[in-house]
Formats: structure tokens, sequence, C-alpha cells
């Protein structure tokens, strides 16, 4: 594999030091493009209220173009905006620029000089895009591009076939790091990683678990003490419910995030009866998710949208097994059901609660689901990963 230093990659974020994937994924590929010799700038348009720190001896150079928050510009902060990324890319040598969403496509296409090679990034999903701007914006600005880059392959045949893009190719999100050392899957633990903002529906997946051991999930959602045929629950089920109910005795789930939904989730937790079972473990350093990691057994995912979400790599890395809603192309390229991880379908609390107590019962099964799992994402090895970036930055330039 060709690793030619003197061609330079620039990423440009809406904001590069919020906590997230995009921003994770970003500060990943940066590194290890400059560990390979490259000269490497990470751009964020605006700074994050909280600025999260993701490398903690960066290889590549990072710019703040606005010091305040995603939000409307005004006519004159549009003007210092494009002054001060004319300046900056005047500077920057020949090579590429990696534009990681629609709105950053937008906002700064016009402003590349020549000898950086315009790269569309989506971070989404077809679906998500599908049902929102996304999509007429990917069609209208990515087919200009050197290339337009998504998560998975059937990601990118989607979109070359619905957004008419010509120029369609697919690169996955890479792992952080490759663990030597796998979970146990022995403790009593589910983790539940990510912002606590709305998109993620950490609500559902507390009133799964709460489900899951036994309880009626709060309520919140009609018919959450139902089967799923909405039937009155009779003596079977009240025996399958018992039978939860013991297997989820003594399991905790730890969240692990920080997010606007915090007050909300912990009333919720409460309404469902497990706030003394539910963990709020708030922000955790990156430098210390191996050990959250190594300290839990099962993943569960409720997000109602994802991309390819990074964290079921990582969790999977540790020979984690995942539950998750199938929400998407890149989620079921990670996580194959009844192979490697669940899916149950989008929103399906119940769905949800009956594959964690499944998995709660079993720890042969979370073994064998998870053994599978750590095999199954290695080609998102991080080595793995950045020799597809340099292939793709090799047949732009041929």
């Amino acid at each position: 594999m060709s690793r030619r230093g003197r061609e330079a990659v620039v990423f440009a974020c809406l904001d590069a030091d919020t906590l997230g994937g995009v921003q994770r994924v970003t500060h990943t590929v940066a590194q290890g493009l400059a560990e390979r010799g490259r000269e490497v700038h990470v751009i964020g348009l605006h700074r994050a209220e909280s600025p999260f720190r993701y490398v903690e001896h960066p290889r590549y150079t990072t710019h703040v173009i606005h010091r305040t928050p995603v939000g409307r510009l005004s006519r004159p902060g549009r003007r210092r905006e494009r002054r001060t990324l004319e300046r900056l890319l005047r500077d920057v040598g020949p090579g590429f620029a990696v534009l990681a969403s629609p709105s950053v496509v937008t906002r700064i296409r016009r402003l590349l000089p020549e000898r950086l090679l315009p790269i569309g990034q989506y971070h989404g999903s077809y679906e998500h895009a599908r049902g929102s701007w996304h999509l007429r914006s990917v069609r209208g600005h990515y087919g200009s591009l050197e290339k337009a880059v998504f998560l998975s392959e059937e990601d990118a045949w989607l979109f070359s076939e619905h957004a008419l893009l010509p120029n369609t190719w697919s690169i996955p999100n890479p792992l952080p790091v490759w663990p030597s050392r796998t979970a146990e899957l022995s403790a009593r633990r589910v983790l539940g990683i990510g912002r606590l903002g709305g998109v993620k529906r950490f609500d559902r997946l507390i009133s799964a678990f709460a489900e899951a051991c036994g309880g009626t999930g709060g309520g919140t959602f009609p018919g959450a003490n139902l089967p799923a045929d909405g039937r009155p629950e009779g003596p079977g089920d009240r025996a399958d419910r018992g039978e939860r109910e013991r297997a989820g005795e003594g399991w905790e789930l730890h969240l692990i995030g920080e997010g606007p939904e915090l007050d909300r989730l912990r009333s919720h937790a409460a309404a469902c009866e497990v706030s003394d079972r539910v963990v709020f473990r708030g922000p955790v350093p990156a430098a210390l998710m191996g050990r959250e990691y190594l300290g839990g057994s099962v993943l569960a995912l409720s997000s109602e949208h994802e991309g390819l979400p990074l964290v079921v790599g990582e969790a999977a890395s540790y020979g984690i097994p995942a539950v998750a809603f199938d929400v998407s192309c890149g989620l079921r390229s990670l996580v194959l059901d009844g192979r490697t991880g669940l899916l149950v379908p989008p929103s399906d609390v119940s769905a949800l609660a009956t594959a964690l107590a499944g998995l709660m019962a079993s720890a042969a099964e979370r073994r064998r689901l998870g053994a599978a799992a750590r095999a199954h994402v290695e080609t998102f090895r991080p080595d793995l990963v950045l020799d597809r970036w340099e292939t793709l930055f090799e047949e732009i330039t041929r």
C-alpha cells in the first residue's frame, strides 16, 4: 500500500470537538494519517459548548473558525468565516479536503483552492437521509465532488441509485484501537453509550431494561406490560415474566454520556421503578473507555437513527454482543442478527426487552455472540480502514 506523505488532508466538520461519533471518527482518521506522514488539518467551523478531547497527543493541526456553538450566522459572521478559511487554506499544501456533512459541503466547497480536491462524507444512513433534507442536499451537491463517501457498500449503492450519484465510495468508521483483552462477560451490566439527547432514545432503553428485569417498563409506552400482540396477559405470559425477573436479578444499566435529557431520563427510570439499577455515569474520557467495555456484558442501542455507530464496533472489539433497533445499513453491517448480536424492529420496546432478557439470562449466548462479533469487526481495525482511505486518494489522483 502506497503511503505518500507529500499530500495534505484537511477534514472539515461543523464542530470538531463535540462529544459525538462524527468527531471521534474524524480525529481517529486524522491521527492515523498524520502518523503515516501526511500533513493533516482538522477544521471545526464552530466550537462546542463543552469541548471534548479525543487524542491526547495529536500529530495533526486543529483550527476553530468561530468561537461560538453551531447556530445561525450573521452576514458579518459569514464574511469573517470566508476570510479566515481562505487565509487558512492558502497555507495548506496540495491534497484532499474531506467535508464531513452536507452543510459543510455547502459552506466550504467554493472556498477550496484547486489544489485541494473535495471529498464529501456522509456519516448517516440512507434511511435517515431519505426522511430529511439531507437526501436533497446530497443529490444537489455531492455529485460534483471528486468522491462521495458513505459508511457501507449498501448505503453507497442506495445513494448512487436514488440520489443519482456517479462517484460513490464506501469506507466504514474505524475503531480507535484494537484491544488485546476482551471482556469476561460475567458482570451483570448492560451498557448504553452516547449523548443523552432525544435521538438516542435512552428512555426506550430504560423501559426495555425494566421489562427485561421483570418489570412493566413504567407504563410510559402504551401496552408496555402486555405481550407484543396487545392481548391481555395470561398465565403463560406471567410465567415468562417470572423467568425474566429471575434472569434480571442483580443487573444494572450503565448510561455513559451527558446531554439535555439527563433529568428526564432520571425521572423515567424512577417511573419504571429501576432508578436504583440505572447508573448515570456522565462523560468518560476516550482514553478510559476500554475499562468501561471490559466491565460490561451487553451493549444496547435504542437510537431512532444511526449511520455506522462506532460504539457497536468498539464493544464488539472487546467481545461484547450488541442488542439494537434495526435502523440502518451501517448498523446491519456491524451486527449480523443472530450471529454477532441481535437486531429488533425499530421502536419495538418489548422486542428490545425480550432480546436483552435472553442475553442477560445466558452467559453462554453472550460469549458465543461476543466471540463472533469480535472476529467480524476485525475489518474495522484502524490500520485496515486507513488503507482504504489511502486507496481512495490513489483512485482520485490516478
